[in-house]
């Protein structure tokens, strides 16, 4: 991203691709971010930080992406009262994390919107959890909160309320339609039903100890949360995880990328009527989590990956017996995959389904394995690779029809590619050194650093933002899910479609609640 006419001055930020950074005056950081928008840079984050014990009030930060790396933007506050620019007209998705910056730290930017987003009256609204001076209450009790939905009016016009609480076991979120028949003409999402006060925690936490937190922000992306978190803190000590550490990180991430997609492909399946398929892909899923326990100890192999490598070295029965299952398993999906193709009732539901225009995934910042499928070709382990991944050629999986047919193929396709890199870094992880360690432990941090760590997950990218405290503790921790950007695209992507067909939308995408609400 060239900001060079700005005359700004970046700095390198420690982080395992490369990553600069600024400070900008209210001024610079509305030029700054125009100049990202016209570049085709992506907006990653928008969050908030308290630096009044440092003298610095309150700070805004923006980062944004494109093939050169990562600029993060920091923006401080010259006030408590004081405002920053709207982004949200440049980079639409920044509307809700401005929203949920307010919310947490009480700092608000010049937009119109002002709604709440993660704050549903759990707490004074004139309280702020992320702020270094607040105190959490027992005595609270919880209020009853009027969110200020959008209504579409005429003739005909209906409005369904679904959720928060779903029929199935789901994590919360209410979903108002606004509809003509079957027909939606506006769908608006309301989450934070799952807020954990996951950032404040992290304060009362070591660095080395953040990990196993990390990999709980969403349990379907523990393995990215950890590399990622790892990233960061290996960045901020400057040390680099023993050469087997990162192969054993990339054969997890991956196998964590199968089992997502084998559960969503038969989920789709299920939703578009074909039970057939839910049966075949959830045996399948389960076989992979059985191996998972054998090989990492845990069916979903939290705890595996942690700041300066692995928990665990995998013995190389292991890594045999995961390839030939990448051998079996390329098989059985092949087979159903050429059911699904062939079967008339099942494409009669994807195709034209829940569209998202290369356009307006542009438009909209659609990230990931979604925007794969609506031509965004932007994948970590291609465009950024980190060890091992730069060894391994990862064929990028790009589509452009954008619909659910397309999301289909995109997770076949890099099912396909994961089930081919488990083989790889199976047969080619380098041994361990002569100890035998696959972990080396943090040294000392200084205070008040700021680092970065980027892993591509399986939903998209997951960032972990990550700032040293005193004597080896966290100052201030900020996981963010892919899910923030692709969350408003859903509502663009039902429209004009029946309301029957959200589930086999809404699933085509799977985002994440709980790395949403944090």
């Amino acid at each position: 991203m060239n900001l060079s006419p700005l005359g700004l001055t970046l700095a390198r930020v420690p982080c395992a691709l490369p990553a600069r950074r600024a400070d900008v005056s209210a001024a610079e950081l509305i030029a700054a971010a125009r100049a990202a928008s016209d570049q085709g840079a992506r907006l990653v984050a928008l969050w908030a930080s308290d630096e009044r014990d440092l003298d610095r009030g309150f700070r805004i930060h923006v980062l944004f992406a494109d093939d050169d790396g990562l600029v993060l933007l920091q923006h401080r506050l010259p006030g408590d009262d004081a405002r920053y620019p709207d982004l949200s007209e440049l980079f639409p998705a920044a509307n809700r994390m401005q929203r949920a910056a307010y919310d947490l730290m009480g700092v608000a930017p010049d937009g119109d919107d002002q709604r709440p987003w993660l704050w549903l009256a759990a707490w004074p609204i004139d309280r702020f959890p992320l702020r270094r001076d607040f105190v959490a209450s027992p005595q609270w009790q919880p209020g009853e909160e009027e969110y200020a939905f959008v209504r579409v009016e005429g003739d005909g016009v209906h409005e369904i309320p679904v959720g928060p609480v779903h029929a199935g076991i789901i994590e919360p979120g209410h979903f108002r339609f606004q509809v003509v028949g079957e027909k939606v003409l506006r769908l608006e999402e309301r989450l934070g039903y799952v807020h954990k006060g996951i950032e404040k925690r992290f304060e009362a936490m070591t660095l080395a100890d953040g990990v196993r937190l990390a990999g709980r922000v969403s349990g379907d992306s523990t393995v990215a949360y950890a590399w990622a978190y790892a990233q960061a803190a290996e960045a901020l000590a400057g040390v680099v995880p023993p050469p087997r550490a990162a192969w054993l990180r990339a054969l997890a991430l991956e196998r964590e990328r199968i089992a997502n997609h084998l559960g969503d492909l038969g989920y789709l399946g299920n939703d578009g009527g074909f039970a057939f398929g839910l049966s075949q892909f959830s045996r399948l899923k389960e076989d992979v989590l059985r191996a998972n326990q054998a090989a990492f100890g845990h069916r979903m192999m939290m705890d595996f990956v942690v700041a300066g490598g692995v928990a665990r070295d995998v013995p190389a029965q292991s890594l045999r017996a995961l390839a030939a299952q990448a051998d079996a398993l390329e098989a059985e999906v092949r087979a159903v995959r050429d059911i699904y193709d062939e079967h008339a009732g099942l494409q009669d539901r994807f195709r034209a389904c829940g569209r998202v225009t290369p356009e307006l995934a542009d438009r909209l910042g659609l990230a990931g394995m979604a925007g794969r499928a609506s031509g965004r070709a932007h994948d970590l382990r291609c465009d950024h690779p980190v060890a091992p991944y730069d060894e391994l050629a990862v064929q990028k999986v790009v589509r452009r029809d954008g619909d659910v047919a397309a999301r289909v193929a995109v997770r076949f396709d890099e099912l396909a590619e994961s089930l081919r890199l488990v083989r790889a870094i199976a047969g080619r992880a380098p041994p361990a050194d002569l100890t035998g360690d696959v972990h080396v432990p943090l040294p000392a941090v200084a205070a008040n650093r700021l680092a970065l760590g980027f892993v591509e997950g399986w939903r998209g990218p997951v960032l972990v933002a990550l700032e040293s405290g005193p004597q080896g503790t966290i100052r201030r921790c900020h996981p963010h899910d892919p899910s923030w950007s692709n969350w408003p695209v859903l509502e663009h992507a039902v429209i004009g479609n029946i309301v029957p067909d959200f589930p086999l939308i809404n699933k085509s995408f799977n985002l994440s609640y709980s790395g949403h609400d944090l």
